[in-house]
């Protein structure tokens, strides 16, 4: 994708920070459009004022609050996107994608579409030569994910030199009943959201390249425990290579 370029424009996303107290940042996201207003605790700012300003300037709203206005990144985009189920976070997202060491040009599947977060992430890393296959049961799940997408690609191509990939098809099926599907692609890498993964493993496996990384992403140890118990008595051809949390803690630096 290319970099961002020139002043905002109608119909792209616009973050607005505003300073709160005890040094805290309150984020709000907004698609620009002429005839809209932003609302905020410290009063509103028509988006006519922010349409044509270069990211990165402070603008006043009309109660005198100062909100720092710039374009949003990916994961400020998704923690702040609609959502219906708890999507996976961003630092979570990082860890597996990492952990699959996925490359430009891969082929990816995902079951548990969610509101779309993870398939985000796994069209920027694949890149526009590569292909997301991302699997959902609920059809309110589904919708819910392609429209953020949607909204996400269409907001990036009126801000950036480039268009984002369209590489992600979205597919209103449960995983367990899919392996027709399966049979004609190759799987470079698979990342199951869902509540009994276990159900996707037979099905997802032999598509999945020798030596091809599958990161499962549970809440808990006990849903761990039950997916290594299942892998073991199925005697499926998994090797658990490690389980992980990731942590993530801010720091407030502030005069003495």
């Amino acid at each position: 994708a290319g970099p961002r370029s020139g002043p905002f424009r109608a119909g792209e996303l616009a973050l607005a920070e505003v300073r709160r107290k005890h040094n805290t940042t309150l984020k709000l996201l907004c698609r620009l459009a002429a005839e809209a207003v932003l609302g905020s605790p410290g009063g509103v700012l028509p988006h006519r004022d922010i349409i044509g300003q270069m990211p990165g300037q402070v603008l006043r709203t009309s109660g005198g609050a100062r909100l720092l206005l710039r374009r949003p990144s990916l994961d400020e985009y998704v923690l702040l996107m609609p959502r219906g189920p708890t999507i996976a976070y961003p630092k979570d997202i990082s860890a597996m994608l990492m952990m699959m060491d996925i490359h430009p040009g891969d082929t990816v599947l995902e079951s548990g579409s969610g509101s779309g977060a993870m398939s985000l992430f796994l069209s920027r890393a694949v890149g526009p030569k590569g292909r997301v296959l991302s699997y959902e049961i609920r059809d309110d799940h589904h919708f819910l994910a392609k429209k953020n997408y949607r909204r996400w690609r269409s907001a990036w191509e009126i801000g950036h030199m480039d268009e984002w990939p369209d590489n992600v098809e979205f597919i209103l099926k449960d995983i367990s009943t899919a392996a027709a599907d399966m049979k004609s692609v190759t799987l470079d890498a698979v990342v199951l959201d869902m509540l009994n993964p276990q159900c996707a493993l037979p099905v997802v496996q032999p598509s999945l390249k020798q030596g091809g990384v599958c990161a499962v992403y549970l809440a808990n140890i006990t849903q761990v425990i039950d997916l290594l118990d299942t892998i073991r008595s199925c005697k499926l051809p998994f090797l658990c290579e490690r389980i992980i949390e990731v942590t993530h803690r801010n720091w407030s630096v502030l005069p003495a």
